[in-house]
């Protein structure tokens, strides 16, 4: 286990590596910088900032210096944001951003699981047609587009909930839904294909053979299989409700970190736009790897070693 891990780790930094390298790459690619657009800035003022930040250095160097200052947990300032480091950007912004993705899993997976279950063991049946059509529909309308329709409906027809902002639960329910539609239509999906083909198994028609009642079967025996699909995908759906709530967060106005890196595009702010990027990667190698472990728990017979020959 522990030479796995070593080696998941490892692994996990030559993928780090080459994300900031890519990222620090393509930010450089892009014609313009940090101060292109302050069009009021006289030469001699912007190329003192510009030694300032180091950026007339060569490209090289830069890249040094910043894996540099990695190395040391320093995300280095913001170019915009007068006065501001990177790391007190994510220090501050990230709990919000946090506390939608928390919110926005426990959705996806409380209302997910159970309706994959039920479609599955009413196969063919209206409560499986209703539930796959309604997962048809979440996996198929994007998030910003179903955020737009529940401002709409429950903030300006209705006025039951507020539109945006980020003051309190009430704020957190529009929000919350539109970043877990897509996961939770899918988890759906998932639960009742896979629990459809473990229902199918020797073991699962053994032990109705042997008298025991179907909640007996369901939940100490063939969901406990069925769910493993679903652990794998924690991972990916992680980063997609990650990754999806920057959209979101700007839609609603939600003061996290989605912000900040959307308008740093915007900005050309380099140090913002690789801190919340090499954020973020960690982020999700991280609960990757904690999926990974998980795997033993759910099924003995996976064990770490089949893992890593996979």
């Amino acid at each position: 286990m522990l030479r796995y891990i070593l080696n998941r780790i490892i692994s996990s930094f030559f993928v780090l590596f080459a994300i900031i390298t890519i990222t620090f790459l393509l930010m450089h690619t892009i014609p313009g910088g940090p101060f292109t657009s302050e069009k009021n800035l006289p030469p001699a003022i912007k190329k003192n900032i510009e030694e300032r930040y180091h950026l007339n250095d060569p490209l090289w160097k830069q890249y040094g210096d910043y894996l540099a200052d990695l190395a040391r947990f320093d995300l280095g300032p913001s170019f915009k944001y007068e006065g501001r480091t990177v790391n007190s950007i994510i220090r501050e912004s990230f709990p919000a951003s946090l506390e939608l993705g928390i919110i926005s899993i426990g959705l996806a997976l409380l209302f997910g699981i159970p309706a994959g279950t039920i479609a599955s063991l009413r196969q063919n049946r209206w409560q499986d047609y209703t539930i796959m059509l309604v997962a048809t529909l979440g996996v198929s309308v994007p998030s910003f587009v179903l955020a737009t329709l529940l401002i709409y409906v429950f903030a300006i027809k209705l006025q039951w909930l507020p539109a945006a902002m980020w003051n309190g639960p009430a704020y957190m329910i529009l929000p919350a839904l539109a970043l877990a539609s897509y996961p939770t239509a899918f988890i759906a999906r998932l639960t009742r294909a896979s629990l459809l083909e473990v229902l199918s198994q020797d073991y699962i028609r053994t032990a109705k053979a042997k008298g025991l009642s179907q909640t007996v079967i369901i939940y100490r025996h063939a969901l406990k299989n069925a769910l493993i699909p679903v652990i794998t995908y924690i991972g990916p759906m992680t980063a997609s409700i990650l990754t999806g709530s920057f959209i979101i967060e700007n839609i609603f106005a939600i003061p996290g970190l989605g912000r900040h890196f959307v308008t740093s595009i915007y900005n050309r702010d380099y140090t913002v736009i690789l801190g919340v990027t090499v954020f973020y990667s960690v982020l999700v190698i991280t609960l990757n790897l904690l999926v990974d472990l998980i795997y033993p728990l759910l099924n003995p017979r996976i064990s770490l070693h089949d893992r890593q020959e996979g």
